[in-house]
């Protein structure tokens, strides 16, 4: 059975993963930088995280800022702006599990997309920022993979 229209092109996704801090973040920026215009794009976590300063240096890398993030939770998110996307794409299993039960009640396809978390890699800084940019790099193909139509669509 073909996937509904919303789910191939979606117009809202919001990532998540569980504090919000490394993955979803990361995964957001590549996804607003590629449609700049054509997609609302957010991110959300399970629990209240800190910004991963590493995440933040691998994405300056690649010449996105996302220095000003402020991880927020699902519910923040719901509290402040509502939980109106078509598309919600998971990292970790704990944020898949949430938006599984959220989406009991929203109309929102859930995609389960999961990411290594690196922020449990040991070693110096270089390695650190090898793991991080593995999982950046991972995000970025998979970004480009799913929403390669959306792109042909939007040219």
């Amino acid at each position: 059975m073909a996937a509904p229209s919303r789910a191939r092109n979606p117009q809202a996704v919001l990532f998540a993963c569980g504090l919000n801090s490394v993955r979803s973040p990361m995964a957001a920026s590549l996804l607003r930088a590629m449609f700049p215009q054509a997609l609302y794009v957010k991110s959300a976590g399970v629990r209240k995280g800190e910004l991963d300063p590493f995440a933040v240096a691998v994405m300056a890398e690649l010449g996105q800022d996302i220095s000003t993030h402020n991880p927020i939770t699902f519910e923040e998110l719901d509290d402040w702006e509502g939980l109106n996307f078509d598309l919600i794409i998971t990292l970790s299993p704990e944020a898949h599990h949430k938006a599984l039960e959220l989406t009991r009640t929203l109309a929102a396809d859930v995609e389960y997309w999961p990411t290594h978390d690196p922020t449990g890699t040991d070693g110096n800084r270089e390695q650190k920022l090898t793991a991080y940019r593995e999982v950046c790099d991972t995000l970025l193909l998979r970004i480009r993979k799913r929403f390669a139509r959306a792109g042909a669509a939007s040219d």
